[in-house]
């Protein structure tokens, strides 16, 4: 009955949150633009890469020959994404973001879908931030050093499914929706995790205390080390 709760006061937040948001302003809605995207690795030895998107849809992964290809599409002008990009010595600093928008869409049904693939070869601490929208992010084949994503309002699904050479630390924040996280059997995996509103589901997990652990954890040369902050809805971890 307590999980019932839990999730029909998240679904009313939810309603709420959406229908303040329509209450604030209207975006109109155009013709619809693609924006195609290619930004060159240049001389940087490692890269520190930031994804912010407010409403649409984000898919995001690795198989670009430059640090960032693939195509934006969006229907609203003001959403028109701003891409920045520099080096600082051997640094190479990306910002792909979605301008601030206080509004709502209409005159038409809003579209604001971002199709980026990443470099798999270049050193990557990678920083994302979501808002409302359903989102796809499979990171498995980059050369992660640092991950950060803080989820927004709707469903995410993150892939971790690779072939992983070294550890790697990663932190996840659950918003409001589902969170369904994609790990690998075969490498060491350890979740700390901070329990909030919502849920935690890791039936092939084993619980230690306040960590879930796999059976290769301990055993193999590489660990996946990711400390989970869940919110108001559900994180599902799934073994592949």
């Amino acid at each position: 009955m307590k999980n019932k709760n839990v999730k029909i006061w998240g679904v009313g937040l939810l309603n709420l949150l959406l229908l303040s948001t329509v209450a604030c302003m209207e975006e109109p809605v155009g013709d619809l633009e693609i924006a195609p995207q290619a930004v060159e690795l240049g001389k940087a030895k490692s890269v520190e890469a930031e994804f912010r998107i407010g409403v649409g849809q984000l898919r995001l992964s690795g198989g670009a020959k430059n640090l960032l290809e693939g195509e934006i599409l969006y229907n609203i002008a003001r959403w028109k994404p701003e891409i920045n990009y520099e080096l600082e010595g051997d640094t190479g600093r990306l910002v792909v973001r979605q301008p601030e928008s206080h509004g709502v869409p209409h005159g038409g049904k809003m579209k604001n879908d971002w199709n980026l693939n990443l470099n798999d070869s270049v050193p990557l601490r990678l920083k994302i931030n979501l808002g409302v929208g359903k989102n796809e992010l499979e990171l498995g084949s980059l050369n992660l050093t640092d991950l950060d994503i803080q989820t927004g309002v709707g469903e995410s699904t993150i892939d971790l499914i690779g072939d992983w050479k070294k550890d790697l630390n990663a932190t996840i924040e659950g918003g409001i929706g589902l969170v369904v996280l994609r790990l690998p059997s075969q490498v060491g995996v350890r979740i700390d995790a901070e329990k909030g509103i919502g849920s935690i589901h890791a039936r092939d997990f084993k619980k230690d205390d306040r960590s879930y652990v796999n059976e290769a954890f301990g055993k193999s040369k590489v660990t996946l080390h990711i400390r989970i902050k869940a919110g108001i809805g559900e994180i599902r971890l799934e073994l592949v």
